[in-house]
């Protein structure tokens, strides 16, 4: 039996009187790229973050590898970037990445840090500076490096793309091709509906704390009738 690098059921969410998530249920196949779609505002953080244990569910349940998402066992298959990736600006980026890679048992390779960094568009030649010289789109990039290097079964990423220009979003939809390729699972979410479109073999889609559809790009384009993923996401929360 092939059990689901994730899976979520029934999950719901509250913040005060404020309903974020009700009722929330999906599970990734093995070997997939999903991703998660909705307005800002909308739960995906929310969600993302009852899946890593960061906040309380209030009824539900989330499970990776078929390990409640509560336990720190879980933990040891997932690899997570959030949306505010924020590393101590003292920190050198080679020091970054021994620490994030300490926490899984690893060490670092500075050869293959910096094969990672190119393929990622990141100079390797920062990664002796400190991360506060860096700039936005350098310090995501080091953050995926970061995420990649744990070589993980799941890799969780919350807006990987922000701050990223063209070419490191190329490298990046490259790379989440490559980590699936060897049978990772990549779950992300984005506000860039072209990069969904082309990578993601299935997507997921809040909208008024519902998750109201579940299924490939195609699909979601012939149900809601355009050619254009994000033209059609326009029309299925219009609806």
């Amino acid at each position: 039996m092939t059990v689901s690098p994730l899976m979520v059921q029934d999950i719901h969410k509250n913040y005060d009187a404020k309903k974020v998530l009700d009722g929330v249920s999906f599970s990734l196949i093995p070997g997939e790229i999903f991703g998660l779609i909705g307005l800002n505002g909308a739960g995906k953080t929310t969600l993302i973050k009852i899946i890593l244990d960061l906040i309380d569910l209030d009824e539900g349940v989330a499970k990776v590898f078929d390990i409640s998402s509560s336990m720190i066992a879980a933990r040891s298959h997932l690899s997570y970037l959030p949306e505010k990736f924020q590393p101590s600006r003292y920190l050198k980026g080679y020091e970054y990445l021994d620490l994030a890679l300490s926490y899984y048992g690893r060490k670092l390779d500075r050869q293959e840090a910096r094969d990672f960094a190119v393929a990622l568009d990141l100079d390797p030649n920062v990664l002796s500076q400190r991360v506060g010289s860096y700039s936005k789109g350098m310090g995501q990039k080091l953050g995926l490096v970061g995420a990649f290097m744990v070589a993980s079964e799941l890799y969780i990423l919350d807006e990987p793309m922000s701050g990223l220009d063209p070419m490191a979003r190329i490298k990046l939809k490259a790379q989440l091709m490559k980590v699936r390729g060897a049978g990772s699972t990549v779950f992300f979410s984005s506000h860039i509906l072209s990069d969904l479109d082309e990578i993601c073999d299935r997507i997921g889609v809040i909208h008024n704390t519902k998750l109201f559809f579940v299924g490939t790009p195609g699909q979601f384009k012939q149900i809601y009738g355009d050619d254009s993923l994000e033209k059609s996401f326009l029309n299925s929360i219009a609806a």
